[in-house]
C-alpha cells in the first residue's frame, strides 16, 4: 500500500467514498430510507447501547450522510463530523453539547446576522447568554470571559465584511482559559483555511453555502478537532459524566478524540432532531468534488471586482482582505494565502437609499439572502439579513446603512463588473 498522503483535491473527490459493494455504483448512492434492518436482537441492542457503530434510523445515521461527514472531516483535518439540516442547527447542537442554563458564549461581534440573532434571542430560551467581543481588539475577548463561559465563537472569515480573524491568537487565549474555540469556516471553506491547524477545537459550516456551492441544498456540519480535553475540571458534564440513557457510559472516556462528535449525535441530534436528508447529503457531496476549482475561481473573480470597485467614483470604500491596503491583509496572507474568498462588502455613495437602489438595478446579479452560489449574488444587509439588529449592532457587525454585500460567482469577471457599473451609474 502506498504511503502517499492524498492532496486536498483528491480528498474532495474520494474521502469517505468507495464503489457500492452491492451494485458497484461509483457515485455514492442516495440511501433514501427512514430505517435499517438489524442482523438480530443482539445486534440491535449493541447499536442502541453505543457498543457498535451502524445504522438505526436516518435521523441519527445514514450511509449517504456518513460519506459526507467523513469527507468534510478529512478536508478540515478533524477526527469526526456530524452533518445536520442547516448551519444554524449545527450551531444549536454544538452549543447544546457544551452548555447548561446560566452559561455563556463569548462571540466575535463580526458574525453573520442570523447567528447574532440566534445568540442574542433564540438561545435565551435555553438559559444561555452571549458576551460580545471585538476581533480587532483581542483584549475584549479576555475581558468578557468568566467562570460560566463555555466557548469562544468566531468566524474564520466574517460575514458580511470579509474580516479575517486571528485564529491562533484567540486560540491561545481559549487554551489558557480552558475553554474550546469554535470556528465557523463557512466563508473560507477548508480550501482557503483549515482552522484546526491554527488551534480551533471545533469547526462549523453551513454546507448550504460554498461547500455545496450550487444553491440547491440545505445542510450544516460540526467537525470535531479531537484536541480538547472535555474531562478537565468537570466543566462539560455531558461528556465527562456517566450517561444514564447509555448504561453509564462516559462519552469522553469511551470515545476519546472524537467524543464531541459522538455526543452531538447521540445526545443532541437524537433528541432535537435536525437531521439532514440523504438527498441533500448527496447533492452537497457532489458539490464538494469541485470545491477547490470553485473556491479559487470565486477568490480570483472577487479580487478583480474589489479592485475595480475600489477605484469607482460611486463607491466610498471596499472591505476585502485580499486588497493590499486592507487592514486585514496581513492576516489574510497568513491564514488564507490562496485567496480571500467570494464575499466582500463596499460602501455606496448615498447611503441606505443608494444601497437599496443598487440591488434593484442589477441584472446579472441575483438579489437574495444567500452566499456561496455559482451565480453572483447581492444584498443590502441593513434592510434584510441584519434588519432585526439595532443600528449600533448593524454597524458593529459590518452591516451599516451604506453597506452592500457581494458574493461573487463564477461567471466571466468582465460581465460581473459590467453589471455593477450599469447599476451604479443608473
Amino acid at each position: 500500500m502506498s504511503d502517499n498522503i492524498p492532496g486536498f483535491s483528491t480528498l474532495a473527490i474520494h474521502a469517505g467514498a468507495a464503489p457500492d459493494p452491492s451494485t458497484g455504483a461509483r457515485a455514492t448512492p442516495i440511501y433514501q430510507t427512514t430505517s435499517f434492518v438489524f442482523d438480530d436482537v443482539d445486534h440491535a441492542a449493541s447499536l442502541f447501547g453505543l457498543q457498535a457503530f451502524g445504522n438505526i434510523y436516518t435521523r441519527i445515521t445514514n450511509p449517504t450522510t456518513a460519506v459526507l461527514e467523513e469527507r468534510v472531516a478529512a478536508l478540515e483535518g478533524g477526527t469526526a463530523a456530524l452533518a445536520t439540516a442547516s448551519g444554524h442547527s449545527a450551531q444549536l447542537l454544538c452549543f447544546h453539547t457544551m452548555m447548561k442554563p446560566g452559561d455563556n458564549i463569548v462571540a466575535a461581534n463580526k458574525l453573520y446576522g442570523g447567528s447574532i440573532n440566534q445568540l442574542n434571542h433564540s438561545f435565551k430560551s435555553f438559559g444561555w447568554s452571549v458576551k460580545w467581543a471585538d476581533p480587532d481588539d483581542l483584549n475584549t475577548f479576555e475581558a468578557a470571559i468568566d467562570d460560566n463561559t463555555k466557548a469562544i465563537f468566531i468566524e474564520s472569515l466574517a460575514n458580511p465584511g470579509g474580516i479575517v480573524m486571528d485564529i491562533e491568537a484567540i486560540s491561545r487565549l481559549a487554551k489558557a482559559k480552558g475553554i474550546p474555540l469554535v470556528v465557523d469556516n463557512t466563508m473560507a471553506t477548508p480550501y482557503l483555511c483549515r482552522p484546526i491547524e491554527h488551534g480551533a477545537d471545533i469547526v462549523l459550516h453551513s454546507l448550504t453555502k460554498f461547500m455545496g456551492g450550487h444553491g440547491n441544498s440545505m445542510g450544516g456540519i460540526i467537525v470535531d478537532g479531537g484536541s480538547f480535553d472535555w474531562s478537565a475540571g468537570g466543566r462539560y458534564p455531558l461528556l465527562s459524566e456517566p450517561r444514564p440513557e447509555y448504561q453509564g457510559i462516559v462519552l469522553h472516556e469511551t470515545f476519546g478524540n472524537f467524543a464531541f462528535a459522538i455526543a452531538c449525535r447521540v445526545l443532541g441530534l437524537r433528541d432535537l432532531g435536525p437531521a439532514i436528508s440523504p438527498f441533500n447529503s448527496f447533492m452537497i457531496l457532489t458539490g464538494i468534488e469541485t470545491l477547490p476549482l470553485r473556491m479559487q475561481r470565486h477568490s480570483d473573480n472577487a479580487k478583480k471586482v474589489a479592485l475595480h470597485l475600489s477605484g469607482h467614483d460611486k463607491v466610498k470604500w471596499v472591505s476585502y482582505a485580499a486588497l493590499p491596503e486592507d487592514r486585514h491583509h496581513a492576516l489574510q496572507q497568513k491564514y488564507m494565502p490562496k485567496g480571500a474568498g467570494a464575499v466582500f462588502t463596499f460602501g455606496v455613495e448615498g447611503g441606505y437609499d443608494a444601497g437599496v437602489a443598487l440591488v434593484s438595478k442589477v441584472e446579472l446579479f441575483s438579489h437574495l439572502a444567500n452566499i456561496g452560489d455559482t451565480r453572483s449574488l447581492i444584498i443590502h444587509p441593513a434592510s434584510t439579513t441584519h434588519r432585526q439588529l439595532t443600528d449600533e449592532q448593524k454597524t458593529a457587525a459590518g452591516a451599516g446603512p451604506d453597506v452592500v454585500r457581494l458574493s461573487v460567482g463564477l461567471e466571466e469577471v468582465e460581465d460581473i463588473i459590467a453589471d455593477l457599473d450599469q447599476a451604479l451609474s443608473g
